[in-house]
Formats: C-alpha cells, structure tokens, sequence
C-alpha cells in the first residue's frame, strides 16, 4: 500500500488535475469499493454527493473534509466517516488516502 501510494503520489503532482487513483479492490458488479487516492498539495476533489456509506484513512499529509455545516482536518493515520451529504476533499499537502465505499443498492 505503501508503494502504491508514492507511486499515486508522483502520478498526482504531474497530473493536470492533481491526483491520481487506483482501485485497489471490487469496482463494477462489486457493492465494497476501496480507493487509493493521491492529491497535490492544494488541488481537491470536488463538492459531490456520497454514492453509499464511506470512510476515509489519511495514509499520509494533511487533508481537509468539508460539508456545508462542518469542516475537519484530517493528518495520516485519522480515519472519518464521510458524511451522508455533500462534501469536497482538500489536500493541505501532498496527501494519500484510503476511500472506502458501500455503494446504495440500487
């Protein structure tokens, strides 16, 4: 996972957007995603809505979750539920995370 995430990492701060992503387990015909998700200092991952129940792990950096009531500040090694509202992701630094996702049947 390590390795995974540097190698995210580098992808992201060469990348236009800022990040990089790699599934790292289930994806289409599967309801249990999982995420690696690199993010350049300063780039963020933009307000959208919670497609199932989610969690987030810092596995490095300094990231911020905000909703439109609430604003934390997440450091490797933190772990959150997201939410189930919109919310935006914000790399303080470069960042790696781990996003988990049970999507909604649907």
């Amino acid at each position: 996972m390590t390795a995974l995430g540097n190698a995210q990492a580098v992808t992201a701060g060469n990348a236009p957007s800022g990040r990089a992503a790699h599934t790292v387990h289930g994806g289409s015909g599967h309801a249990l995603r999982q995420v690696t998700m690199a993010l350049a200092a300063g780039h963020k991952l933009a307000e959208h809505e919670n497609p199932g129940e989610a969690t987030l792990l810092v596995l490095s950096g300094l990231v911020e979750l905000a909703t439109s009531t609430a604003r934390a500040t997440l450091a490797a090694g933190d772990y959150v539920v997201i939410p189930q509202e919109r919310h935006e992701l914000t790399a303080i630094e470069d960042s790696v995370v781990l996003l988990t996702v049970v999507s909604r049947a649907g």
